[in-house]
């Protein structure tokens, strides 16, 4: 592409160098003598190259109505405004005036080109401006490189062939729904008799020796969550429901851990931890009772009433999964159907953006910045094809929007961002301000666009309906994992 900077002065001079008024010859239609020959190549994927040869009476003609403008204006000792002769108007001003002409003049052509032959381009032509001279006789002959938008066909629009899960919410659903949002009222309440169990919460007062450093780190009456995989202070440690199960008040327990190297915690990253945990109290988690004062929290009047508003949120729940199921099944669809070339300056854009996006996100993670360089390599692949994916899947959409006439108004992408804002609870004009000010209104209008289209696609596809897996019910058996669990002060959701 060409120098965006380059780009810009060209147009900013031909807008100041257009008068008002064409004299009336360059009103007439051209001859044929003085119309630009042009020629289109295929110069790669999504690239033309176009050749230009404009005619020498259209350079003629053009200079002569620049002279004649800037014979209007110009001053010149010993001559009264617009008296000065073109042979001093030449030797004074030529150089400058030379290359506005040129300027005009392949700005004019080079759009000129583009439009009559409905090119679809991506971004400005790249013309060498400076390595281009006007002649002095004789045509003005150029040429410029071009991306354009893909050119591909369709395929079959209706009868897309779509699985949709039934939508269908048990009372074994609200009934889980019910246990959990019990637990999250519930508070912890201290164990008198008894061994720790599974899902407890245990205070303990914890010795942590980490390799390499002499003085021991202490952490009194900290909490730490029995479970399959969890936390003691910032270690994370597998297994750690056999370590403490069966435990009592006043003992210790002991272990060691070698935490991984791609830790987000410096201090402990790729080194030994020995660990002795000193057990103070012994907590479980008291569910709440569901009375009048739990029915009041929720807002309702009985049981009955709870149990179908969790019924409308499930269901809620699971069209909106369902429809996100089937959106993806549409695309694939599309995807798998349609194949072509994408523009590489545009897939080396969209890969470095989302390159930064994974870069950035691994950094906010917690993970050193020398540690995600040895892996740029392996991003940069996975980048690649996610910009692939999602540049391939906006031509096809923005082509499918085009074929079914699909527009979206003003009124309609207001009224996305009020229903946006209502969730956030932001006033929907703020909104739209930060949107515009971001830089993120035109991808919003773009993604109200492609909802339409998919929208559209399934009215007219083929729907087979299958029934939901049923759901699987939470055993608490111990099980060796190589993930570790996210610390929280919150009970582990165990609904399936």
């Amino acid at each position: 592409m060409a120098d965006e900077k380059q780009s810009e002065a060209l147009k900013e001079d031909t807008t100041e160098l257009k008068v008002e008024e064409q004299p009336e010859e360059s009103k007439e239609e051209e001859s044929p003598e003085s119309k630009d020959i042009v020629t289109i190549e295929d110069a790669g994927p999504c690239k033309k190259k176009v050749t230009i040869e404009i005619a020498q009476e259209k350079i003629k003609k053009a200079t002569d109505r620049q002279y004649k403008e800037l014979g209007k204006e110009a001053l010149l000792p010993g001559f009264r405004k617009g008296r000065a002769p073109r042979r001093l108007l030449e030797k004074r001003f030529g150089k400058e005036t030379t290359e506005q002409i040129k300027l005009i003049l392949l700005d004019d052509a080079s759009k000129a080109a583009i439009e009559d032959n409905k090119l679809q381009i991506i971004g400005e032509p790249d013309i060498d401006i400076d390595n281009i001279k006007l002649p002095a006789e004789g045509p003005l002959t150029f040429n410029f490189e071009v991306e354009v938008r893909p050119e591909f066909d369709l395929p079959k629009l209706e009868g897309i062939p779509v699985t949709r899960t039934k939508l269908e919410v048990t009372d074994e659903q609200i009934d889980r729904e019910i246990e959990q949002m019990l637990k999250w009222s519930g508070v912890w309440t201290p164990r008198e008799e008894g061994a720790v169990e599974l899902d407890d919460q245990i205070i303990a007062d914890a010795v942590f020796k980490i390799e390499g450093i002499e003085e021991e780190q202490q952490a009194d009456n900290t909490e730490i969550y029995v479970r399959q995989n969890g936390f003691v202070g910032a270690i994370p440690i597998e297994k750690l429901d056999e370590l403490l199960v069966g435990a009592k008040s006043g003992e210790t327990r002991q272990t060691s851990v070698d935490v991984p190297k791609t830790f987000f915690r410096e201090e402990y990253r790729g080194k030994k931890v020995d660990i002795k945990i000193n057990i103070k109290d012994i907590k479980w988690l008291k569910p709440a009772e569901l009375d009048a004062n739990f029915l009041k929290r929720y807002g309702v009047e009985d049981k009955e009433e709870l149990r179908e508003r969790i019924h409308d949120s499930l269901y809620s729940r699971l069209e909106a999964q369902s429809r996100a199921e089937m959106t993806e099944q549409i695309y694939e669809y599309l995807l798998d159907k349609t194949d072509f070339d994408l523009p590489l300056n545009i897939v080396a854009e969209q890969t470095n953006s989302v390159l930064q996006r994974q870069y950035t996100n691994l950094l906010l993670r917690g993970l050193p910045r020398e540690q995600i360089d040895q892996q740029m390599e392996q991003l940069k692949a996975g980048s690649e094809q996610q910009a692939k994916k999602q540049l391939k899947t906006f031509f096809i959409m923005d082509k499918i929007a085009d074929k079914l006439e699909i527009e979206v108004s003003e009124e309609e992408i207001n009224g996305h961002i009020a229903q946006l804002a209502m969730e956030r609870e932001q006033r929907p004009e703020r909104m739209r301000e930060d949107m515009e000010r971001n830089g993120s209104m035109a991808q919003f209008k773009l993604e109200v666009r492609q909802n339409k289209c998919i929208q559209r696609l399934l009215e007219t596809a083929e729907i087979t309906e299958k029934k939901p897996e049923k759901a699987k019910k939470a055993k608490k058996v111990k099980k060796t994992t190589k993930k570790t669990a996210n610390k929280s002060n919150e009970p582990e959701d165990t609904q399936s």
